[in-house]
């Protein structure tokens, strides 16, 4: 026969609120897949030369970010009504509606990128590529904050926001 020693149990409190710890769920591979990809896309847009590349990348990173976010998130549609296509950001806006201030910005540069991967010279400037860069990078931070996961930001130097505090929307600029 083997003695052990027990450790004494906690103090029972009464009337003390009990709290339970309720674990997050798992958040699914192909979220994390995504945002790594997320993360690959925003280091290629920081280093890219030309603003149109830069901002293209940065708005592809986000989006690979929303689209992280859908695959934890969002389920199947049930009705006809719902089936018709609708664009990562407007469904991003729907199943997470603390997002939706971002979805409606990036939405917005949707055409800029589209004109940017089309090869026309001019549609960006420098500035608003530097711009959707640091937005992106800011996006990119939070959705992995929402979803539990860890986030190291891709960038440093001049283009990176790491050292800033977090925003939850996005800065509007004067067009």
């Amino acid at each position: 026969m083997s003695l052990r020693t027990l450790a004494p149990a906690a103090p029972v409190v009464p009337d003390a609120p009990v709290v339970t710890a309720v674990p997050r769920p798992a958040v699914p591979g192909q979220s994390r897949d995504l945002l790594a990809g997320s993360a690959r896309e925003l280091l290629a847009a920081g280093t890219a030369e030309d603003p149109e590349t830069r901002y293209a990348r940065a708005h592809l990173a986000a989006l690979r970010a929303s689209a992280a976010v859908l695959a934890a998130r969002a389920r199947p549609a049930r009705s006809r009504r719902s089936s018709r296509v609708r664009s990562a950001w407007v469904l991003l806006a729907e199943v997470a509606p603390e997002l939706a201030e971002w979805a409606a910005f990036f939405a917005a540069g949707a055409g800029k990128r589209a004109a940017a991967e089309a090869g026309l010279h001019g549609v960006v400037t420098e500035r608003e590529a530097d711009d959707l860069v640091r937005e992106a990078e800011t996006f990119l931070a939070l959705v992995a904050r929402s979803l539990g996961v860890a986030h190291q930001p891709a960038l440093d130097g001049d283009r990176s926001c790491s050292d800033m505090p977090m925003r939850t929307t996005p800065v509007r600029t004067a067009s």
